[in-house]
């Protein structure tokens, strides 16, 4: 869905700002993607959306207040301690406040024109699914985002080092059925892999993603063989 005037971003677009919105992105690709996010309207929309998606999971989590020398001893790093002035005129906090105030009246005036979302149609949300993959006891972590519209699974290793003459091997595990493979994945990065019709069939809430560690090549029975490093369940977001 676009606003009238824009045009919609591409499939690639999106499945990006998901993992800017979810905090995925690397420090260059975050700025990378920041500039343009500020630049083009299309993806300005899908950051909003994104941004309404994950906003149930705000409630989750408690604020908690800096003590009050935080600021200070920030301050004081940055600027130094300050110089004795003659007046509120010369007051460096209180032109560091006006320009704060400033810069924030900006962002928001910017971000209230580029940021709104379109209305996202609620049986679309439902079937976004993310999965956080992790075991106790394993060093690998992976994020898993589902994407509806075009049947794919865009996989982001956190970590996980790859393991001589062994492959990581993704499984689907709905309820009680036996786990289907997904194929073979990569270490440490950032992949793609489209969901044979197999996979789809019932692939939603609860599913269950598992990667186990498998021979080179994969699993020689077609059910997992070695140890299962990770798993997680897909939940809507």
């Amino acid at each position: 869905m676009s606003r009238e005037g824009e045009s919609e971003a591409g499939e690639g677009d999106r499945v990006l700002v998901a993992e800017y919105a979810l905090g995925l992105l690397d420090a260059g690709e975050h700025a990378a993607l920041a500039r343009r996010i500020a630049a083009e309207p299309a993806l300005a929309a899908e950051l909003g959306l994104w941004q309404a998606r994950l906003a149930s999971l705000d409630a989750e989590f408690a604020e908690v207040l800096p003590p009050g020398r935080t600021l200070p001893a920030i301050e004081r790093r940055l600027f130094g301690a300050p110089a004795p002035r003659s007046g509120w005129w010369d007051s460096l906090p209180l032109w560091r406040g006006l320009a704060g105030a400033g810069l924030v009246v900006a962002m928001l005036a910017v971000g209230f024109n580029l940021l709104q979302p379109p209305r996202p149609d609620p049986q679309l949300l439902a079937r976004q699914l993310v999965a956080a993959l992790s075991e106790q006891g394993s060093d690998v972590s992976v994020v898993a985002l589902f994407d509806p519209a075009t049947g794919s699974l865009r996989l982001t290793a956190l970590s996980g080092p790859s393991v001589p003459d062994r492959d990581f091997e993704l499984w689907a595990i709905k309820g009680s059925a036996a786990p289907v493979s997904m194929g073979i994945i990569p270490a440490m990065t950032r992949s793609d892999i489209r969901l044979s019709p197999d996979v789809l069939d019932g692939f939603g809430e609860g599913t269950v993603l598992a990667i186990s560690l498998e021979p080179r090549g994969g699993s020689p029975s077609g059910s997992p063989t070695g140890p299962i490093v990770a798993k997680g369940a897909a939940t809507p977001i």
